[in-house]
């Protein structure tokens, strides 16, 4: 684990949604070791890893993944409170999931959303849950038994069939960096790298 330094730095939820294979949590990943590298103290939550956890006695109905997301944001919350830049991924398939997430944690609240094609992701289909849910073995499943809502206002755009992980990490970088640093002597110097 990497050795934190001794920086101040303003708190921020960084909430990457879109449909599964997209690439939300490849991005969560390197965006976290980035952070992290340039001596920022991160925390990913992963919403498949959140879900063999404190949310693993929730379905799949919508009012499951509504009080998935909701405890997520609160976790979130706390986070942000505590100065953290907390990187969510999550599918957050409807504007109303988005809308609530975005009022329980307020202000530090950055919305990205991954864009990628329901073609292209059940191609990439890393998981093989568009396979299970083509077969009608998984009821549900965003964006083939229950709706995916294009997003009315993301702060970010990212395009993963257009650019690579890498490339869509920097970009969220660069638009949070302004918000996440506070300004000391030696912070300058690492701003003054980028």
């Amino acid at each position: 684990m990497n050795q934190k330094k001794d920086i101040s730095q303003k708190g921020i939820v960084v909430w990457l949604f879109g449909l599964s294979g997209a690439g939300k949590t490849t991005i969560s990943s390197l965006l976290k070791e980035k952070l992290e590298n340039d001596g920022y103290n991160a925390v990913a939550l992963d919403g498949d890893v959140l879900r063999q956890g404190i949310n693993k006695d929730l379905s799949f109905s919508e009012a499951d993944r509504q009080e998935n997301l909701r405890r997520t944001a609160e976790i979130a919350k706390i986070m942000l409170s505590n100065n953290m830049v907390t990187i969510c991924s999550f599918i957050t398939p409807l504007e109303k999931n988005r809308t609530m997430v975005s009022n329980i944690i307020g202000e530090g609240y950055f919305e990205v959303f991954v864009d990628c094609s329901l073609n292209i992701c059940s191609k990439r289909d890393v998981k093989g849950l568009y396979k299970k849910a083509k077969a009608n073995q998984i009821t549900d499943f965003t964006g083939i038994g229950s709706s995916f809502e294009e997003p009315e206002k993301p702060n970010l755009v990212i395009s993963t069939v257009h650019e690579s992980p890498y490339e869509s990490m920097e970009k969220i970088y660069s638009a949070i960096a302004p918000r996440i640093t506070l300004l000391m002597p030696e912070r300058e110097d690492i701003l003054s790298m980028r």
